[in-house]
């Protein structure tokens, strides 16, 4: 886990994040190189390049000093990196777990309350924050949409993590942002639960026993197979890394799976509700 302190870290403007993509598409077409050539150049994956391209990601310092060797850019990629303006899309205490969540091995998240934004469409992201009090603006709201779709990457990558979902039945019985946002989300449930390495199982109202009461919580391996939870409530969230408590949220998601729906129960409950 980094030691950096989290009062330093920032997310950068959305629409710079997008002028700085622009550049290097530019400055990679100008030298001649394909979107997998560049990767390759630079040990990437081919979707990295795309996703800073498309102002999907944000290039980071040191992708930017490579490319700016590599393509002969004098340096213009690292500037306009540095001299970026800065805003904060996520509160000071997540910026290491979406630093973690992007890395992980493998997830293993419990919610009860919304959907995990792994899942989320864009639609049904935006009716979330929609919902946010004090209301956002129209700005923000587009800003955080933008910033968890690039987080939903890691679900497509070349080696995704391994993720199990447990989600309590209420949420997918909720219709945030109305009709059409319901189905679309629950038919994009249906398509993300038949990736390989994606487990979902929905826990049914009605239980006599009930594992997870505390609340959402999630529980990361990390690269260097270290296994970090994390949790979150009213305006603030909580790494944890100490071994004992995280063993605890282990031993509840163990729970929660055998008293969820296995995956072909949740598949079926989803199919009846867009009524096939």
């Amino acid at each position: 886990m980094s030691n950096k302190s989290l009062s330093t870290r920032r997310r950068k403007n959305a629409t710079a994040v997008k002028m700085v993509g622009s550049l290097v598409g530019t400055f990679r077409r100008a030298a001649g190189l394909t979107q997998r050539a560049l990767a390759d150049e630079v040990a990437v994956d081919e979707e990295t390049i795309a996703s800073v391209e498309q102002g999907r990601r944000t290039l980071k310092p040191d992708l930017a000093a490579q490319l700016d060797e590599l393509l002969d850019t004098k340096g213009a990629l690292s500037v306009a990196l540095e001299n970026m303006p800065e805003i904060d899309l996520f509160p000071r205490w997540a910026e290491e777990y979406i630093d973690l969540e992007r890395e992980a091995l493998a997830l293993s998240w419990y919610d009860n309350q919304v959907l995990p934004g792994l899942l989320q469409t864009p639609a049904y992201a935006r009716a979330v924050f929609l919902n946010d009090v004090p209301a956002l603006t129209e700005d923000e709201i587009e800003q955080r949409v933008a910033a968890r779709m690039e987080r939903q990457e890691i679900i497509r990558r070349r080696v995704p993590p391994t993720i199990s979902f447990v989600i309590s039945e209420v949420i997918v019985l909720d219709h945030l942002g109305g009709d059409e946002v319901h189905a679309e989300q629950v038919s994009r449930l249906c398509e993300l639960s038949d990736l390989p390495g994606v487990t979902l199982q929905i826990m049914p109202v009605g239980r006599d026993f009930h594992a997870g009461l505390s609340g959402p919580f999630t529980v990361i391996e990390t690269q260097d197979h270290q296994r970090v939870a994390y949790t979150e409530g009213q305006r603030q969230g909580r790494l944890i890394a100490d071994p004992d408590e995280v063993s605890v949220l282990e031993r509840k998601y163990a729970m929660l799976r055998s008293q969820a729906l296995n995956p072909p129960e949740t598949k079926g409950l989803l199919d009846r509700l867009l009524g096939e």
